[in-house]
């Protein structure tokens, strides 16, 4: 679990309008994103039924595209 220790801005009524966040902190959420966003697309190419290919045979395949 990431810790974050937010600090708000505020309006004159004391609504929040904004969020800071140090650093360290607002880098640590994103790689967690970043982390969940890999689970889903693994989780999504799991379901997929398609067969899938080497991954010599994919950079060919790529390499030939990019040519043509």
């Amino acid at each position: 679990m990431i810790a974050v220790h937010p600090q708000y801005i505020t309006d004159a009524d004391g609504k929040k309008l904004s969020v800071i966040l140090s650093l360290n902190e607002f880098e640590a959420l994103l790689e967690s994103l970043e982390d969940i966003d890999d689970v889903q697309l693994f989780d999504v190419g799991k379901a997929n039924p398609e067969e899938s290919i080497a991954i010599d045979e994919a950079f060919k395949l790529i390499e030939a595209n990019r040519k043509s």
